[in-house]
């Protein structure tokens, strides 16, 4: 998200007695109000179907600027919602934000890089291929996930998932010590040392517990990876996909791969072998040498994909293989986790997206799960394991309400079709329900995270997407 550099705005049509008003001149002047100048750029997110119109919106360029924010909201008596991008700010939209202020950490970035501690120091509305680009400086790799233009902050706290996840686990995980301004308005460091619990809620429990300025996160000793993708027209999905579906159960913990039907519009924007097309891809990486990624890949490039990018590249590029959007889009969105596999549940998933349907949906996704991301650990955060071997995603465009609307429509059809074969669970990376929060856990680490929310934020000043 691009960065806005703006003076004060002068008040508009915004009443003067209102309780926003409180915080004109904070954030060097960078707190913006209905009817100002900059509050329309400002309070649009990243996924552009979401429209947010919240009591005020700043942009603080500093922990110290955050912390005045939340102190003048309290005494206004308003809530506050962070957002470093804003790819999961439909959430925001399932309640009123008339009492919110919106906390847009797009001006708070950059990196700095422990080479011999392997620690990367990550400001709070940094984004990943920035972290990634100056990791890569020192032969480091971190656990970003599928997109170069996530922020650091909002999917480490949802756990985050991405290509050297069954490796190496969440995201979350990776995380040493998380800066934040809590509630309260109280500058805290915490670490496993250090207000113990607070740091295992903040690693997967969202944006309840304060508003992060930093993050230090372990970076990992790759320096590039065999990654890539195969591509073949859709027509040939009820093949690959019951071969990959047969060949995740024996892959080494070193691959995590995805399978994507993929269905593009005819847009001169796009390449010729995306354009208008119908698709199958599955794309990843393999954490291993060249022969050994090319002895495990073998079986899926025996189906004879059209097109076939796997190869050795710098950790750089890994961030792009999944081909993401950047830069913003109108998009709406379904998901669920899935115990397993079967021919049953293959045949379900090509009912709804194989060939000869039609659909509004972009992508619909098989993400390989298992691995480490199986395996609780005693340091990991709030969302532990996950007992599930695939994440399903569907997601399509939605430039109009309308559009939105189908695509939710066909995005739930999905869901449904694969519900006997769920795991009843949800990943908070991917879930965009108002109930998605109480999916996201198990039983004991949802009352755990309900009672530290009680403790830290007894008002529910805090206004998180997932509310705990």
């Amino acid at each position: 998200m691009t960065t806005i550099d703006t003076p004060a705005d002068t008040p508009a049509d915004t009443p003067a007695d209102t309780p926003a008003e409180h915080l004109r001149g904070l954030c060097g002047g960078a707190v913006h109000l209905p009817g100002d100048e900059a509050y329309d750029v400002l309070r649009t997110p990243w996924n552009l179907a979401a429209d947010l119109r919240p009591a005020a919106v700043a942009v603080p360029r500093s922990a110290a600027d955050v912390a005045d924010v939340m102190h003048a909201a309290l005494d206004a008596g308003l809530r506050v919602a962070p957002i470093s991008t804003g790819h999961a700010a439909a959430l925001l939209t399932l309640g009123s934000l008339d009492d919110v202020v919106v906390v847009r950490m797009s001006a708070l970035t950059g990196v700095t890089v422990d080479p011999e501690a392997r620690i990367a120091r990550v400001e709070g509305g940094t984004l990943w291929q920035d972290v990634v680009e100056a990791a890569a400086e020192h032969g480091l790799a971190a656990l970003h996930g599928s997109s170069p233009d996530v922020a650091v902050a909002g999917y480490c706290l949802g756990g985050g998932i991405g290509w050297y996840a069954r490796k190496h686990g969440f995201a979350a995980n990776s995380v040493a010590a998380v800066e934040l301004v809590t509630p309260n308005g109280e500058l805290l460091r915490v670490d496993a040392d250090h207000h113990a619990d607070l740091f295992w809620a903040l690693r997967g429990g969202g944006g309840n517990f304060g508003v992060v300025t930093a993050l230090e996160i372990s970076l990992l000793p790759h320096a590039d990876a065999y990654a890539g993708m195969l591509l073949w027209d859709r027509e040939a999905a009820p093949e690959v996909l019951r071969a990959w579906a047969a060949w995740t159960q024996d892959a080494p913990e070193e691959v995590t791969t995805s399978f994507r039907v993929l269905s593009f519009p005819p847009l001169p924007e796009l390449p010729p072998f995306l354009s208008g097309r119908q698709l199958v891809v599955i794309d990843g990486a393999v954490l291993a040498d060249d022969r050994t990624a090319e002895e495990l890949l073998a079986p899926l490039r025996a189906l004879a994909p059209e097109m076939d990018t796997f190869a050795r590249v710098p950790a750089t590029a890994v961030t792009r293989i999944h081909m993401d959007p950047e830069g913003g889009a109108p998009s709406g969105a379904d998901h669920t986790l899935l115990a397993d596999l079967p021919e049953e549940a293959v045949q379900a998933f090509l009912t709804e997206v194989g060939p000869g349907t039609t659909t509004t949906l972009l992508a619909a996704e098989l993400r390989q799960l298992g691995g480490a991301l199986a395996r609780r650990t005693e340091s990991g955060g709030a969302v532990g394991a996950v007992d599930a071997r695939f994440a399903a995603f569907f997601v399509g465009i939605a430039p109009t309400p309308e559009a939105y609307a189908a695509v939710r429509a066909d995005a739930a059809r999905v869901v449904a079709a694969l519900e006997p074969w769920s795991a009843q669970r949800e990943l908070p990376t991917f879930a965009e329900h108002a109930d998605s929060a109480r999916r996201c856990y198990d039983e004991a680490d949802w009352a755990r995270l309900r009672a530290l929310r009680a403790q830290v934020d007894p008002g529910g000043r805090m206004r998180a997407g997932h509310v705990i």
